[in-house]
Parts: C-alpha cells; structure tokens; sequence
C-alpha cells in the first residue's frame, strides 16, 4: 500500500461537472474497481493513469455504462447517470452527455468518413456546437478522406474518425481509453494537438488513459493514479510530471 493519497486542491461538489462517489464496478460478480471517488470541474482535464491491468479501463466502461456496478454514484451536472444505459448517458441531458472513445473505436467501417458523423450528429441550437463541418476543422486529414470508407482508413485516421464521432453528439464529458496506443509518431503529434485544442481552447472536459504518462500530462490538469481497482494517488498534473519519485514508484517511468 501506498503512503497517503496526495490531494493538492480542495473543489466545491456543487460545482462539479463530474461527481463519482464510493464507485464499486467490474464485469458480472467480479469487483474491479472499488471505492473509487473523485471530482471533475467544467472546462477541467483529467489523466488517468496507471500499469497495466489497474482499472482503468473498466473505470472508463464504468462511467460510459458498459460495467456491472456494485455501489456508489455518478452525477453529471447534476443528474444521478449510474442507473442509465450507454446509450441514454450520451443523451440524458439538454446540454449533452458523454462522448466515449473506447480502445476498440466502434467506428463503421462499412460507411464512409462523413456517414459516420452524420449518422450520429446530435444537432443543437447553439451555434458553437460540434458538427461534422466544424470537426473538420480540426481533423483535417478526415476531410481529406471525407469519401473513404472506414476501413479504408489507416489506424491514426480511424482513431481521428473516432473522436470526431463522439464530439458531433455533443457531450459534456469526453472519455478516451488509450487515444495514441500503437500510433505513428506524426498521428500521436497531430491527435495530441487536436486534443489540447479540443480541451484547452474549447473547454472541453476530459477522461484520457494513456500508458505514455508525460504526453498527457502536459495536457492535463489533474492526475490520479489506479492501482488494484483503487485510487492511490491525486496530484496536479503539473506536479505530477515533474514528481519523479511519484512517476517511478507508481508507474515504473524512469528519465
């Protein structure tokens, strides 16, 4: 066990946009994740990290609704989403849900670049809200391939498409489960720019797992760190990435 758990700032619950609280979730009757509790403000980025096999994952699956839960809550701004489907978490509020990037992408790859988005497109009154034009913009290699099919595309591309798709529902929340896993060098730069765009410039709130700690880091705000299904460690992702004993001792990352 870990010495305590370092917290480096205190947040109001009221204001949160996220709010999970005494979480036990895993697959059928086996426990996973256990008394899992944390915070995240709007406009907020937060790195979840962690060796292999911790949780993360399943803390992801979880909060998108693709675990059994065993106890605790989840609100986003506002609404109790635990007992909800996936499905209905992407649409259970006025303002948006959650858009989920899982490892396996879930992109079609039977229709073309902008059948994906446009068959998923939430539209909105708001004249700022994400659409298959706007997602272009910041994906430009997808308008390039606007007419190929899904899998025409390379891996990089279809991570792209991905995310594209999650951000024309429009959520509040976007979680990504490994995001540059297995990349080209040029694919992880361009989704590392897209992201901090996506999240520093558009105040996007944020999920993201990655296995390569210092590349979300300097994206992040906040980290907290799973080991055995626990939260075992909380710090500022400023702080964090230059904390190398933490880095070490937690994750095995040695500079």
């Amino acid at each position: 066990m870990h010495d305590l758990i370092k917290e480096n700032h205190s947040t109001d619950p009221s204001t949160s946009l996220l709010r999970v609280k005494g979480l036990s979730a895993g697959y059928g009757e086996a426990v996973v994740l256990s008394d899992i509790s944390f915070n995240i403000e709007p406009g907020q980025t937060l790195a979840l990290l962690g060796r292999n096999g911790v949780g993360k994952t399943t803390l992801i699956n979880t909060l998108a609704g693709a675990t059994h839960m065993h106890a605790g809550t989840i609100t986003l701004d506002g609404t109790r989403i635990e007992n909800l489907p996936s499905f209905k978490r992407v649409n259970s509020l006025a303002r948006g849900g959650i858009g989920w990037v899982p490892q396996e992408r879930n992109i079609f790859k039977s229709l073309s670049v902008h059948e994906n988005l446009t068959a998923v497109h939430r539209d909105s009154d708001d004249p700022n809200a994400w659409s298959p034009k706007r997602v272009y913009e910041y994906f430009p290699r997808l308008l390039e391939r606007k007419n190929n099919l899904g899998s025409q595309l390379s891996g990089g591309e279809q991570q792209m498409l991905a995310m594209a798709r999650a951000l024309v529902v429009n959520p509040r929340l976007l979680l990504l489960d490994e995001p540059l896993e297995g990349l080209a060098p040029i694919i992880v730069e361009e989704l590392l720019k897209a992201i901090r765009w996506i999240t520093r410039d558009e105040g996007m709130s944020a999920i993201i797992v990655e296995q390569h700690p210092q590349m979300i880091l300097a994206i992040s705000d906040e980290a907290i760190v799973l080991e055995r299904g626990t939260i075992v460690h909380k710090e500022s992702a400023a702080s964090l990435s230059k904390n190398t004993d933490a880095l070490d001792r937690l994750l095995g990352v040695k500079r």
